[in-house]
């Protein structure tokens, strides 16, 4: 069987988890496409930003909501996907000395917003992998290739957070507002690196200049892209499954690597 795809997804706005769009539509569609159902899923969402690297090891975790100012509706949204004591360890072995088991987190709206659309059936086991806030861009990628071999064993790992993230120029409750300039400019800078396989320069970011800065103003919803680029194995296929910007500085944009 060949490898099991890694796929990155922009969530934008919790809202997604209630809402039929074309978005959704599109994550609905990737859940389909795979190869095989995943065995197990691994998430690196943004939103589980701390200083160190820690995997979540619940036999059920619980679903995290972890935003404020929403519909009740949205607060009673459950996800409940079981665990994997079996992963979690696996993961923990790949990312040595790195990683720490943990049983205070468990599936926040950057995983679960995403897979009730993705994995409605919620019968597939889910883990989540900490972003450590302490380290730079290049060693996330590097520590990222460890977890290659999980895609060999049917694994899904899913990254989840946005290209373009800005949330000081959102044009909130504007769902058909323009992207910004520089939004696009951004994106388009990103595209062509991932054809042209210019890896250092997704990972060295910063250095691209004023568009990049804005649409990159802090690292949490970026770093997720680079953990499934670094999936990345001998010039596999690259595409978007979904694409699109919400209210104006929120990249929508998914990235499948291997098909």
């Amino acid at each position: 069987m060949p490898a099991m795809p890694a796929v990155f997804v922009g969530h934008g706005n919790p809202m997604n988890a209630l809402s039929c769009n074309a978005y959704t539509e599109a994550w609905s569609a990737i859940g389909k496409s795979l190869p095989a159902k995943p065995k197990a899923i691994l998430c690196i969402s943004a939103h589980w930003y701390i200083p160190k690297t820690a995997v979540t090891a619940q036999e059920n975790p619980p679903t995290i909501h972890d935003f404020g100012g929403f519909p009740q509706e949205l607060y009673r949204v459950q996800y409940p996907a079981p665990g994997s004591l079996e992963l979690a360890a696996e993961v923990a072995d790949l990312l040595l000395p790195h990683a720490v088991m943990d049983t205070t987190w468990g599936l926040d709206h950057g995983t679960w917003s995403v897979l009730v659309h993705m994995f409605p059936d919620a019968d597939i086991p889910v883990i989540q992998l900490s972003i450590d806030e302490t380290k730079e861009a290049a060693w996330h990628y590097e520590t990222a290739r460890n977890l290659a071999p999980l895609r060999d064993r049917g694994v899904l790992i899913l990254g989840s957070g946005n290209i373009v993230h800005n949330l000081h120029t959102y044009s909130w409750g504007k769902h058909d507002a323009d992207p910004y300039d520089w939004a696009l400019r951004f994106e388009k800078m990103v595209r062509t690196a991932l054809r042209s396989d210019n890896v250092e320069s997704l990972i060295a970011y910063e250095k691209l200049g004023k568009d990049a800065l804005l649409s990159v103003p802090t690292p949490d919803h970026y770093l997720p892209f680079l953990y499934i680029l670094a999936q990345r194995q001998h010039n596999e296929e690259i595409g978007f499954p979904v694409e699109g910007f919400d209210d104006g500085s929120i990249s929508m944009t998914a990235v499948q690597i291997g098909v």
